[in-house]
């Protein structure tokens, strides 16, 4: 037996039986109490018969649910929030009041489970790029325990054989911008006006500081972090911290790699790794290419795996296709 169920909106002259406060009391949300799984909908609110509703679903006042809409069991959808288009949510997604999530084009917006979803947060609409062809599909995926704060705007890919990707557990700050077709990975935290254009790649664990901005198909590699205000145009190395107005490579995160467990030879290798290509003593009579290769030929440091993962960071960015990475300064310590 299925575990969705097609639900209609409640007869608009039951209006005066419900009120604001009978819908808050009736949320799961706010009640400790064990409760049948059976769906809420204000009388209010506008949902599609063609809809699919799964069980123990709230859906406040003002609400939109479009026809091609499909919700998880225990979703929760505060006044004023909207779903439209071919939108699917996983259980127990919630959007807060004023958000929309999906848009009336070809292709689809999927969520996963324990999603939340922002004041006004816009999650799954067309994308801003100028080539993008009105009647192509276009898609956004994202994972779970995600949480997309206010004011966020995370757009569809600009074509049907691209997506855009989020993928689990990320922080996204109020006012964050994710443009079409960028790849976002795990437990990354996006501070407040973090930018990204589009096509741009983030990896896991990465952190950035307020009003960022990342030029398109930049790459920002794991464990990295970017300090506040910088302007982003060329890739971040695994395991490094950029900062600047254009931004810098300043070293390596070590707090964040210390946060996140890495262990005392792991940190001291990468450091020692590091100085050898961004601060050798012999800079002017080594080139680039020759200190990335001593340090993959070096007996201790290759046996290392976070140091051939962020020497493999460098030299994927500098592939013919890419931005290479941030410039780099010759500073005296790390």
């Amino acid at each position: 037996m299925s575990l969705f169920l097609k639900i209609r909106k409640p007869s608009l002259s039951s209006l005066s039986v419900f009120s604001f406060q009978s819908f808050f009391t009736t949320l799961p949300h706010f009640s400790t109490e064990k409760k049948e799984a059976s769906s809420f909908i204000h009388p209010t609110a506008v949902v599609h018969p063609n809809a699919i509703i799964g069980q123990g679903v709230s859906i406040g006042p003002f609400c939109t649910i479009g026809s091609s809409a499909r919700l998880g069991n225990s979703c929760q959808l505060y006044p004023a929030s909207h779903i439209f288009g071919n939108t699917e949510l996983g259980e127990h997604c919630i959007l807060m009041t004023g958000s929309v999530v999906g848009d009336n084009l070809p292709g689809r917006t999927v969520l996963g489970c324990n999603n939340i979803i922002g004041h006004h947060a816009v999650v799954g609409v067309k994308c801003q790029d100028m080539k993008y062809k009105p009647g192509d599909e276009c898609f956004l995926d994202v994972g779970n325990n995600n949480e997309i704060r206010e004011h966020a705007s995370i757009h569809r890919s600009s074509k049907s054989s691209d997506r855009t990707v989020i993928g689990d557990n990320n922080l996204i700050m109020g006012s964050c911008h994710i443009a079409h077709d960028c790849k976002i990975g795990n437990s990354n935290i996006f501070a407040n006006n973090t930018l990204l254009a589009g096509h741009v790649v983030v990896e896991d664990y990465t952190h950035t500081a307020g009003a960022i901005v990342v030029h398109q198909f930049c790459r920002v590699g794991s464990f990295s972090f970017i300090g506040g205000g910088s302007v982003v145009t060329q890739d971040v190395p695994k395991y490094t911290m950029v900062a600047g107005e254009r931004a810098e490579l300043r070293g390596l995160n070590l707090e964040g790699l210390r946060r996140r467990g890495f262990t005392v030879l792991e940190i001291k290798s990468l450091r020692m790794a590091y100085r050898k290509i961004f601060m050798p003593v012999d800079a002017n009579n080594v080139g680039f290419e020759e200190r990335l290769t001593k340090v993959e030929q070096d007996e201790q440091l290759s046996n290392v795996p976070a140091v051939c993962s962020m020497v493999q960071s460098i030299r994927d960015s500098l592939t013919e296709n890419r931005r290479g990475i941030c410039k780099f300064r010759q500073w005296t310590g790390l």
